[in-house]
């Protein structure tokens, strides 16, 4: 299978990725809607405030009472009760009376205004109001922010807190949302051991994992961990048709270039899936594996990439493969890396035979380089939000170069 350009490697990924349909809802309780996409249309089942009521601490009163008053002749009114948010007065104001009221309490029958309560002067049960008010004045409408039946928010909408915020005052406890993207996760080779366990000679730890199990959680996904499996392509093969519901995506590092224990090849054959592409022209991960399967018994394609095995190879690879299928799946353009021209701050002292993503830090402009590249360097990744994308054929490049940078 000949090698392929970056570009094409996702052309043949997307051209496998559907967007996960609207049909394909759960419910959701309402805190964990944050961030999810809705599944149906939310309307309001009432109006918003569902009644008429005051926006700030005052009286509320006939305005016609008022018509005429002025500081040296102020209109009078009688205080019969007082009303918080939360309570309800059960009677009717008339002219010449009032009713203290506290924000956010509702509107008494009789009463059409509200006097500050800082305007008025108090004296035993009356207060005096100096100036004349409006019918209407300082008076929230019911249904001034949502009618009943109002759209609140539409099928495909990502939830935003306002949103949360808004269906909360209608009463929503759970939320039609469009399933979460099922993702497997895994790790091959023998010499791997989960953190935590003691490290024997020749041994490493499945560091790997995790870098792209907390990448995936940064994102906003959660992924079905099957850890460090054995370099056993049967084995492998199993695991990843494991899981109660076939996955959207398989990812696995490891086992993906011509030695003796690179296994993935084998389990491509095991799944018989069809394998899209083998070898992308790019350093580092250029081994990378592209492939879609079926689990027995469901006629539902998975999408497969095998990524290489050394921590920053399988990093940059997923940033630039994984991460448009996951854009996709979940309608969010967002997630798609965003390209910049920068300025490198330090030059760059090899020649780049072909294409080469390096690891850099991207501040205003600017990229500074690590002084560590190797693909199995994973420290030097610390601090850094982008990759420099330099173009097969490039010389050394020398500080203050122009570069084509991708923000991650």
């Amino acid at each position: 299978m000949q090698d392929i350009s970056l570009e094409k490697a996702q052309e043949l990924l997307l051209r496998e990725v559907r967007e996960i349909p609207l049909s394909e809802a759960e419910s959701v309780p309402l805190l964990a809607a944050l961030g999810r996409r809705l599944a149906e249309d939310c309307c309001a089942a009432f109006d918003q405030p569902p009644f008429d009521r005051s926006p700030l601490d005052g009286y509320a009163l006939l305005a016609a009472c008022t018509q005429g008053a002025s500081a040296d002749a102020p209109a009078r009114f009688r205080v019969i009760g007082e009303e918080c948010a939360g309570s309800f007065f059960a009677g009717k104001v008339g002219a010449g009376e009032a009713l203290r009221l506290m924000t956010g309490a509702a509107m008494p029958e009789g009463a059409d205004t509200v006097v500050r309560q800082e305007d008025v002067r108090v004296e035993g049960e009356e207060i005096l109001v100096p100036y004349a008010l409006k019918h209407h004045e300082n008076f929230c409408f019911r249904g001034e922010d949502v009618e009943e039946g109002a759209v609140l928010a539409k099928a495909g909408d990502r939830l935003t807190a306002a949103h949360i915020a808004v269906l909360a005052g209608q009463g929503r406890k759970r939320l039609p949302c469009v399933r979460r993207v099922r993702i497997v996760l895994a790790s091959t080779g023998d010499e791997l051991v989960e953190p935590g366990e003691p490290l024997c000679p020749g041994k490493i730890y499945n560091s790997n994992l995790y870098l792209l199990a907390a990448r995936l959680k940064e994102m906003g996904f959660e992924a079905e961990i099957l850890g460090a499996l054995p370099d056993d392509a049967e084995e492998v093969a199993r695991a990843l048709v494991s899981s109660a519901e076939p996955p959207d995506l398989v990812l696995t590092t490891g086992g993906v270039s011509v030695g003796k224990k690179d296994i993935m090849h084998d389990v491509v054959k095991e799944l018989n899936a069809e394998r899209l592409f083998w070898r992308v022209l790019m350093k580092p991960g250029a081994p990378a594996i592209g492939y879609t399967f079926s689990a027995a018994g469901d006629s539902r394609r998975t999408l497969g990439i095998a990524l290489s095995g050394n921590p920053f190879a399988a990093s940059a690879t997923f940033e630039l493969l994984a991460r448009p299928v996951l854009a996709k799946l979940t309608a969010q353009d967002a997630l798609l890396p965003m390209r910049r021209r920068a300025v490198l701050r330090d030059g760059f002292s090899k020649a780049s035979r072909g294409r080469r993503f390096v690891r850099a830090q991207y501040a205003q402009g600017e990229v500074h380089l690590p002084e560590k590249h190797a693909s199995g360097v994973l420290f030097s990744a610390v601090g850094c939000n982008a990759l420099v994308d330099i173009p097969a054929g490039s010389p050394p490049l020398a500080a203050g170069a122009e570069v084509d940078v991708i923000l991650l």
